[in-house]
């Protein structure tokens, strides 16, 4: 029996040992170039939103043609002669002057472009698409700095509903057991899965299941979205751990000083006149409900295993914590 690749593809070099290291040099050879498209067509689409060709799952004759079939080709090619270097390549992307333009379109150019391209396929203005499930969660670990940082090790369990296992176990002694202390603000590329019961923080925003390889992630608006960010134990925390630090952290302890602070961190900018008014109103009114209601504010400083700082009035950190809170569920928070 004769080893070796398809005919319809490029052969195997003739020195190619007939087996895995042999099938493993061929992929990467500069005869198969092949290997390089895909991978830089799935980098083009982390940084973009979409792949220069659309349909990333498949490069055959039912997919879909490359947008800008010579740019793929030359970071193909980029991508090889760099040495495969992964770091090199999304810095040119990053850099480049067609991922800096602005997302935003002028009223007048709007039209004109949305008609042309309603897709931005042939890339008139910057990318705007929502985060990934998991970058959701790691980027509201940041802003409130509660993320930790440590590189590797086994998986950890977060925050989950009680019961989150019970419904699917066949066994009593099958329970989701949260961890404690740094295990609870890992990046989300550490949580425990199981395919049977995925997180349903994630699964909210459309990440997939794992019963099936996903290379093209579908994006939804939906309501769950807004709940997941207002009502779970994550975001409360961390929406909780950002107002200490607006509280502590800004030279000025003005209620505008502060909400600048929340701003930069979030999304890097300034708040403009009517969002800051908007914020400054809602605190005032958060204010006065929390007074009136101590024990309401006691229990939301209280959500989360961080320790909260102890010196911060009880009721200015749960109205921060309510103002933290609709920072962290902006749009413009949650969307690259």
């Amino acid at each position: 029996m004769t080893v070796d690749v398809p005919v319809s593809l490029s052969r195997l070099p003739k020195e190619a040992p007939k087996n895995r290291l042999g099938l493993a040099r061929w992929l990467v050879g500069r005869t198969h170039p092949l290997t390089a498209r895909v991978i830089v067509n799935r980098y083009w689409q982390h940084c973009f939103g979409t792949g220069l060709v659309k349909t990333a799952e498949d490069f055959g004759t039912q997919g879909e043609w490359p947008s800008h079939p010579d740019l793929l080709d030359w970071l193909a090619v980029e991508f090889m002669e760099s040495g495969w270097d992964v770091k090199h390549f999304h810095r040119l992307i990053v850099t480049s002057a067609t991922y800096r333009q602005t997302a935003k379109l002028s009223p007048t150019g709007m039209t004109r472009l949305l008609a042309i391209d309603p897709e931005n396929r042939l890339l008139a203005h910057g990318p705007r698409f929502r985060l990934d499930a998991e970058v959701v969660r790691d980027n509201a670990l940041t802003i409130s700095g509660l993320l930790a940082e440590q590189i590797g090790g086994i998986s950890v369990k977060p925050y989950q509903p009680e019961g989150i296992w019970k419904a699917i176990s066949y066994d009593s002694n099958l329970t989701y057991q949260q961890d404690r202390g740094s295990g609870l603000y890992r990046r989300s590329i550490y949580t425990f899965w199981k395919r049977q019961s995925p997180p349903p923080g994630m699964l909210a925003f459309d990440a997939p299941t794992r019963e099936t390889c996903t290379v093209r992630r579908p994006r939804t608006n939906t309501p769950l979205q807004a709940l997941t960010l207002m009502n779970d134990t994550t975001y409360i925390e961390a929406a909780r751990v950002l107002a200490q630090r607006m509280m502590t952290e800004p030279k000025q302890t003005t209620p505008q000083a502060r909400i600048q602070f929340a701003f930069r961190l979030a999304i890097a900018r300034l708040p403009k006149p009517g969002e800051a008014k908007i914020l400054l109103d809602l605190f005032q009114k958060q204010l006065k409900e929390f007074k009136k209601n101590k024990q309401a504010a006691a229990r939301l400083i209280e959500v989360g295993e961080s320790k909260r700082n102890q010196s911060l009035d009880v009721i200015e950190l749960a109205t921060w914590t309510t103002i933290a809170s609709v920072i962290l569920s902006m749009d413009e928070t949650v969307t690259k």
